[in-house]
């Protein structure tokens, strides 16, 4: 059974238990949490040792005297199972110490108000530690599909899907209802591959983005919206997770929203309208913005439909109908903005992102992975 972070636990509700060299292999010190409860049915396809570590906030290593194999140490990475270490002897690989011996996600206790942001540090070291479990062998090749309609947007979707790093990328342009001529410096300055479609406006959407995925050459087309915020390992984390999964399609659970009027950033609650938001979990829900499948899957599911909105919950329920698979990854790659309702496509008032949330933070707080060119320290409002 391969080992993933499907079943991840994003509030644990047992501390740090520590991981020693018995001389034949890595283990606990028995210290594992006690219940009686079944657990989660994301986690029941993992092997039974890593579901029962779901629970710890995670495990500090205890070195032996010499050099001993870390396979166990990696499966545990390649599991989010979050993994510490006061130091690191020499002959531990230098990737591999310098993220066990990070302990800045410990800084902050998960007891009152600062729970959620302790919770938040915790995931982020899970997800450092999946990626360098899960490194790629070689280099995917990603197709950009981005449509548009609001050329002042443009610029600042390209430099960020400029910054992306871990994928091979080339961008298809739907430019809907938008001349050329008012995106070409942007198109121009963008070191990457670009290709594009003029469609007029009366154009449904999803046909505008079934153009541009049409002269697209990557291996997976990943959809991107043009007024949402991007990480840079955000393309490189889907395909990590279409391989880890071996699923036919991939996107980011929906957590953290810019709400501009009211200048804060929230994350929603895993809880919220049931599980709906929570990660690292087989479901039919992605976040839009974030769709990742194979171009070859694309064909196979229909694209999108050629309606005005709705065309990612319309792509989503034909791929599952058509039988195809959908996991949900971690989300804190990607935020979307949300002004009035208005002037997006999904509308939902800033009133129910506000009841759903979990954590608000004054002005634009990330997580840190999103590794922003402002102050991304996340502070309490």
């Amino acid at each position: 059974m391969s080992v993933t972070p499907c079943g991840f636990t994003r509030t644990p509700d047992q501390g740090l238990t520590r991981l020693r060299w018995n001389g034949t292999g890595w283990a606990t010190d028995g210290r594992l949490p006690e219940t009686s409860a079944p657990p989660p049915a994301s986690t029941r396809t993992q092997p039974p040792d890593i579901a029962a570590l779901r629970p710890l906030r995670g495990l500090e290593l205890d070195w032996p005297d010499g050099p001993v194999p870390l396979d166990d140490v990696l499966r545990l990475a390649a599991a989010g199972v979050p993994l510490t270490a006061a130091d690191a002897p020499a002959w531990v690989p230098a990737a591999l110490a310098a993220l066990l011996t990070d302990r800045s996600w410990l800084a902050h206790e998960p007891d009152g108000t600062v729970r959620c942001l302790a919770d938040l540090r915790r995931e982020e070291h899970s997800v450092r530690l999946r990626r360098l479990a899960h490194r790629p062998a070689g280099t995917p090749s990603v197709s950009v599909v981005m449509a548009t309609k609001r050329p002042e947007l443009v610029p600042g979707a390209l430099a960020q899907i400029a910054r992306q790093r871990g994928a091979e990328v080339e961008v298809v342009l739907g430019l809907h209802g938008v001349p050329y001529e008012s995106v070409r410096r942007a198109v121009e300055d963008l070191p990457l591959p670009v290709a594009w479609k003029e469609l007029p406006a009366e154009v449904p959407f999803g046909t505008v983005l079934n153009e541009a995925a049409a002269l697209a050459g990557g291996h997976y087309l990943a959809k991107w919206d043009d007024d949402d915020w991007y990480g840079p390992d955000h393309l490189a984390d889907l395909v990590m997770a279409l391989t880890y999964s071996g699923a036919d399609v991939t996107g980011t659970s929906g957590e953290f929203f810019y709400l501009e009027p009211l200048r804060a950033t929230i994350r929603r609650s895993a809880f919220a309208s049931g599980a709906a938001y929570r990660s690292e979990v087989w479901s039919d829900h992605v976040a839009g913005g974030t769709i990742l499948v194979s171009r070859d899957d694309f064909r196979d599911i229909g694209g999108f439909a050629a309606q005005p909105r709705a065309v990612d919950r319309l792509f989503l329920k034909a791929a599952t109908e058509a039988g195809a698979s959908v996991y949900r990854t971690h989300g804190l790659g990607y935020v979307l903005r949300r002004g009035l309702s208005g002037a997006h496509t999904w509308q939902l008032p800033l009133a129910h992102f506000l009841k759903v949330a979990t954590s608000q933070w004054r002005g634009f707080r990330p997580s840190l992975l999103m590794e922003h060119d402002t102050d991304a320290r996340v502070e309490a409002a």
